[in-house]
């Protein structure tokens, strides 16, 4: 049998990548950032869904983030898929 340590509950993590992504957004309201460049454009709508429902606790609560995907050809005539996203403020 192995040994266990019981040392309490796991910390949170509230320095993830997406806490520092939605503080960023906080600090500058209804302004739209480029939040991730996936390499799918399924991806893409995946993620701005996760930001826009609140998948994520980061994004709470459900609302206070708008966030749209597209598909965008760069000045190289390479194709980006990008995740706009933005902070409105929590729902009255």
């Amino acid at each position: 049998m192995s040994h266990v340590d019981f040392v309490g509950p796991p910390p949170k993590q509230r320095n993830t990548k997406h806490a520092r992504i939605a503080g960023s957004l906080r600090q500058h309201p209804q302004e739209w950032g480029v939040v991730r460049t996936p390499s799918t454009s399924v991806r893409a709508a995946s993620a701005a869904q996760a930001i826009r429902s609140a998948r994520l606790p980061a994004y709470e609560p459900a609302g206070s983030f708008e966030a749209v995907s597209r598909t965008v050809i760069r000045n190289n005539g390479d194709v980006e898929h990008r995740v706009y996203a933005r902070y409105v403020g929590a729902e009255q």
